[in-house]
């Protein structure tokens, strides 16, 4: 049985948490998310866990099941040394995109901080997860705990039969390809049960690595003569049957690599699988944590406006609160651009803003929404229909621009000194915005790298072409090692061109070949 409150009767006094109290204050939260703000969640289930279970998930990238691998007790040791010494903090809570919604809640946390903590994860994220259009696409929260308990086991198994070395040579050889294992805009369609049962049974059967051969074997077939023309035969002959240019790197080598047994195949699928499940979040950081935040700071008012938390628990929520949306300044030592949460609760409160009191500027930039009589509507359509770029781009306001003080500088290597060249004006306004939407575009941050060619007849050497942006080149010599563990998953030699599209001239050129 959980407790009733009244009005005047706060749930909780002091910092002391139980089980039955999480339950109480738990359903006081879900009344006012689900019928005042509207939010549709998946069911809870929360976790209460210590440190150092809070360390391991964080090495994990916070799953609850994961796979062994070196990589991940390296960040443990290194996380858990900085807590230890008090270099850095952890945080409040852990929350998983699946069905139902896990939330991890530290076990050091007061009640007040308990209450915010459910009130940010648990509904604001929560309901992020559910209905924000990259999740619903892209990912199968219901269906994730049962891959990973998969995935955790297949490797487990790899392990006794193969050995620990041979499965790890493979997971670092993913692991260093995993930006560059996921679709960004387009995926291949999914199969159907009949098309899975078949491919299961292949593998069952040992029988992929034929169907791999049979690529290298037929597909230059009837292309007999050694002139130019049979040249570009051959090379159109490749385009088609392996699907070239292919950004998605892992997937490329899971599916044509000459020499990957299909147990190793597997295990490639799984470290794409993977990355492709987290790419969502990477692309609305800002939305997402900006969902989660205006959330909570919306339901601890409520809260209290409501007698159910006392002011001092309140203060304990704010002064938490105050520290997470907090942008430092460029000349503060803490630093580092711009703080996604303030970033995105304070453009969240700004539309609220414009929907209660527009003004003049407000309703000539944003007509569709200005004085609209419901901003709860306005803001879960945000939160379902945009990611980080298009949300900025489309709700960043002159008001907000001039609150964080946003201008652009331009940084031209032909120019001895740095140019504002975009400032408070209306023309400087759309520049800013469009700008900054930029730099969280994924496509403008992380190199675009694509299989273009492979010599089939040759001595099979796989061709890359990185497509240089903004006269951006990679660092030669981690690209030089990352091309060793390409090599390794191909089998054969593996060479990269760095290509400047503006100029249309190849600036670098690396290969796996000896020199």
């Amino acid at each position: 049985m959980t407790e009733t409150a009244t009005a005047s009767a706060p749930l909780f006094n002091g910092p002391d948490w139980t089980f039955e109290l999480l339950g109480t204050v738990h359903d006081a939260i879900e009344e006012i998310a689900l019928n005042e703000l509207g939010l549709d969640v998946y069911p809870n289930q929360i976790e209460i866990i210590s440190s150092e279970q809070m360390l391991d998930a964080y090495s994990c990238v916070g799953l609850p099941l994961m796979y062994q691998h070196w990589s991940f007790g390296k960040h443990f040791v290194r996380d858990e040394t900085y807590y230890r010494k008090g270099l850095t903090g952890l945080a409040y809570e852990i929350v998983i995109n699946s069905n139902p919604c896990i939330s991890y809640n530290m076990e050091e946390n007061s009640m007040a901080m308990q209450t915010l903590v459910m009130a940010h994860a648990a509904f604001g994220h929560n309901h992020f997860f559910k209905n924000n259009y990259l999740f619903r696409d892209w990912t199968d929260a219901s269906g994730i705990h049962d891959y990973l308990a998969f995935a955790k086991n297949f490797v487990a198994r790899c392990e006794e039969r193969y050995g620990v070395d041979e499965v790890e040579a493979i997971l670092d050889a993913a692991h260093a390809l995993r930006d560059q294992g996921v679709f960004r805009y387009g995926r291949p369609p999914r199969p159907t049960s009949q098309e899975l049962q078949a491919m299961q049974q292949r593998r069952d059967e040992h029988a992929s690595q034929q169907s791999v051969l049979d690529l290298w074997t037929d597909s230059t077939m009837g292309v007999a003569e050694d002139t130019e023309d049979t040249h570009l035969q051959a090379r159109q002959i490749r385009q088609e049957d392996l699907n070239l240019p292919q950004e998605n790197l892992l997937y490329f080598l899971e599916k044509n690599s000459p020499t990957l047994q299909p147990w190793q195949r597997e295990i490639v699928r799984i470290v794409r699988f993977l990355a492709q499940y987290l790419y969502p979040q990477k692309q609305t950081k800002v939305m997402n944590e900006g969902c989660a935040t205006f959330v909570h700071y919306y339901i601890v008012n409520r809260l209290y406006e409501k007698g159910l938390i006392t002011q001092g628990a309140l203060m304990e929520i704010l002064h938490s609160h105050t520290s997470v949306v907090m942008q430092p300044d460029f000349n503060d030592p803490r630093f580092s651009g711009l703080n996604p949460y303030a970033l995105g609760f304070a453009m969240m409160q700004d539309i609220r803003r414009i929907c209660e009191e527009p003004t003049d500027e407000d309703r000539e930039w944003f007509p569709e929404i200005a004085g609209h009589s419901d901003w709860k509507a306005v803001l879960r359509e945000a939160w379902s229909n945009y990611r980080d770029e298009s949300f900025i781009l489309q709700f960043l306001s002159p008001h907000l621009i001039r609150k964080f003080k946003l201008f652009v500088l331009t940084d031209d290597t032909k120019h001895p000194e740095l140019v504002v060249s975009q400032i408070h004006n209306a023309s400087g306004y759309r520049r800013i915005r469009q700008v900054l939407a930029q730099s969280y575009d994924i496509a403008q941050v992380e190199p675009d790298i694509q299989v273009v060619d492979v010599d089939l007849k040759g001595d099979r050497e796989l061709k890359l072409c990185h497509n240089i942006q903004d006269g951006i080149q990679l660092d030669q010599t981690g690209c030089a090692e990352v091309l060793k563990h390409v090599k390794q998953l191909w089998g054969y030699e593996v060479s990269l061109k760095g290509r400047d599209h503006s100029s249309d001239t190849v600036a670098y050129e690396l290969s796996t070949k000896p020199s």
